[in-house]
């Protein structure tokens, strides 16, 4: 979309203003502007807003028809235009990445907002059942991201950082609490959670037992 002018509007008037009989019948009034008229500050909340709704409509997509599914639903469900979705997101991979560090962000601040809110022992507990159930639902997109940039890609590394870094801190909780056994590390932790997400791929109902068995051999013994 080109960019308004920085010149305000009326300093742009001609000379010569014509009356109202004789203004062109196809001239934008001003009570209803064009979207070059509008101000840049609303094009970009515009476009944040877009950008939003993209991301929020391609994790339905890829979580119902997996990483492949068609931008145009993608597009459809934001209410948006094809073009728009390729502004923001010139390719399907630069959509998937979007989608993946911001579900990232969403599980991790749930973690932040456990440690605030439960004793460290629940906390652990729900964030390791959080953890698992977002890497069940992402293991598609995951696989994807990781076949075309790599393991070691910046995308992935951050992303897998910052889960470990979440993980740490509700360890640390629980382990200072005494209520998790202190010998585990928070890679250990994402390990077994990994783990638990690859069989239940195959088995979901399972799920529930595994991540049960996991914490009861996480569970510091009697003091």
């Amino acid at each position: 979309m080109t960019r308004p002018s920085d010149q305000p509007f009326a300093e742009q008037r001609p000379a010569e203003q014509p009356s109202a009989e004789q203004r062109p019948a196809e001239q934008p009034s001003a009570e209803q502007p064009s979207a070059e008229q509008r101000p840049a500050e609303q094009l970009r909340a515009d476009a944040r807003q877009n950008r939003a709704r993209l991301i929020s409509a391609a994790t339905e997509a890829f979580a119902e028809k997996g990483a492949d599914a068609p931008l145009e639903d993608i597009a459809r469900r934001a209410g948006v235009g094809i073009g728009t979705l390729y502004r923001h997101f010139p390719s399907r991979l630069d959509l998937q990445a979007a989608v993946f560090r911001t579900q990232v962000r969403v599980v991790c601040d749930q973690g932040d907002a456990l440690m605030a809110s439960d004793s460290p022992g629940p906390a652990f507990a729900t964030w390791a059942r959080a953890l698992t159930g977002y890497l069940v639902t992402k293991r598609g997109l995951s696989r994807a991201l990781i076949d075309a940039v790599g393991v070691e890609s910046e995308l992935i590394t951050s992303c897998w950082m910052t889960m470990r870094e979440t993980t740490e801190r509700l360890l640390v909780q629980a382990q200072q609490a005494r209520v998790i056994r202190g010998d585990v590390t928070a890679m250990d932790v994402m390990r077994l959670v990994h783990g638990v997400a690859v069989s239940s791929e195959k088995d979901p109902a399972r799920t529930d037992f595994l991540l049960s068995v996991m914490l009861d051999g996480l569970a510091a013994g009697p003091r």
